[in-house]
């Protein structure tokens, strides 16, 4: 399972989150995606970790926690659908 974590501050990078989520148990992978036209991060990340208990547990105690000045928005990625974008891609982060 992927944690979507929306309302991120602009100044969070991808090993806040980590370091963030480590609280809970064991990260494998976090990012923060990037605008493609401006190279600015878009204000929201993605965490996975090993453990889907753990990933639960962080989606419950960080939801509307305020994090680096914002109330943060946690909860199960949704996979992608082809909605007329360019992307083509198979709905992964």
């Amino acid at each position: 399972m992927t944690i979507y974590v929306g309302n991120l501050s602009f100044d969070a990078e991808a090993e806040d989150l980590r370091e963030l989520f480590a609280n809970y148990g064991e990260v494998k992978k976090s990012s923060v995606p990037l605008d493609r036209e401006t190279g600015r991060k878009r204000g929201f990340g993605f965490v996975e970790m090993t453990n889907e208990a753990d990933e639960q547990t962080a989606i419950d105690d960080l939801q509307n926690v305020e994090w680096l000045g914002r109330l943060l928005r946690v909860n199960k990625a949704e996979p992608r659908t082809g909605r007329g974008g360019s992307s083509g891609g198979a709905g992964r982060w």
